[in-house]
C-alpha cells in the first residue's frame, strides 16, 4: 500500500531541490556570464555626410553563447550560440567548465525529478531515497564548484578579449563585469549543498514516530508539520 507522507521539511527540501536545478540550468544556458565593454550599435549618416554613433549597448558573453547588436538588423539584439560544435567553445577551460556544469546539472535535474515522488516512495533498494538524493546533490555540488573555479581561467582567450579588451587575462575580466548568470550559478551551488545537508532532515521528518503511528492507524494520507 502506498502511503503519501507530506511534511514541511520534506516539501521544503523538494522545493529547494527544484529551485537549485532550474537555477543552475538557466544560468548555464544564459549569455549573461560576462557583460562586455559599451559599444555603439551602428553608425548613422547625418544630412551633411557626418556620422553619429547609434545608441550604446553592452554585449554579453556566455559559456557557449553571446548577445550582440548587428547594424543591419532592425529587431535589436541578436542572441544565440557562437559555438556550433563543442570544440568551438572559447577555450579549453570553458570546455571543461561545460562538462562539469552539465554533469552537475544532470544530477540535480534527476534529483529534482525523483524528489517529486518522495511523498509516495521513501526508499529505493532498501536505501533511504532522501539519503541517496542528498549524496547525489553533494556530488553535483562538487562538479559545480570545479566548473566555476575553472571558468575564470578562460578569460584570457581571444573571444573574451574581443568583448573585454586586451587587459583580459585568466582570473582577470578586464573591462567586463560579471553578469547575473555567474552569480545565479554561484547561488545555485550554495543551495545545492544546503539541499544535500537538509535531505537528512527530510528523512528524519518522514520516518518519525508520529508518522509510524499514523501508518499503523491505517491512514494512507499523512500530513505533518
Amino acid at each position: 500500500m502506498c502511503h503519501v507522507i507530506v511534511t514541511c521539511r520534506s516539501m521544503l527540501w523538494t522545493l529547494l531541490s527544484i529551485v537549485a536545478a532550474f537555477g543552475e540550468l538557466i544560468a548555464f544556458m544564459s549569455t549573461y556570464w560576462l557583460v562586455g565593454v559599451p559599444r555603439a550599435s551602428n553608425a548613422v549618416i547625418g544630412p551633411h555626410g557626418a556620422t553619429t554613433a547609434g545608441e550604446a549597448y553592452r554585449p554579453t558573453l556566455g559559456i557557449y553563447g553571446r548577445c550582440i547588436k548587428l547594424p543591419h538588423l532592425e529587431r535589436g539584439v541578436l542572441c544565440g550560440p557562437y559555438a556550433v560544435h563543442f570544440g568551438e567553445i572559447a577555450s579549453g577551460f570553458w570546455q571543461a567548465t561545460s562538462i562539469f556544469l552539465a554533469a552537475g546539472i544532470l544530477l540535480l535535474c534527476a534529483v529534482a525529478f525523483i524528489s517529486v515522488f518522495t511523498m509516495c516512495f521513501q526508499s529505493i533498494m532498501k536505501k533511504s531515497i532522501f539519503n541517496v538524493c542528498g549524496l547525489l546533490q553533494g556530488i553535483a555540488g562538487l562538479f559545480l564548484i570545479l566548473g566555476l573555479m575553472l571558468y575564470p581561467a578562460g578569460w584570457g582567450s581571444d573571444k573574451v578579449q574581443l568583448y573585454c579588451g586586451q587587459d583580459a587575462a585568466p582570473y582577470r575580466a578586464g573591462l567586463c563585469s560579471m553578469g547575473w548568470a555567474f552569480y545565479t550559478a554561484m547561488g545555485g551551488t550554495v543551495l545545492t549543498f544546503v539541499c544535500a545537508v537538509f535531505s537528512a532532515q527530510a528523512e528524519i521528518a518522514t520516518s518519525s514516530d508520529k508518522v509510524q503511528e499514523e501508518i499503523e492507524e491505517g491512514k494512507s494520507l499523512i500530513c505533518l508539520l
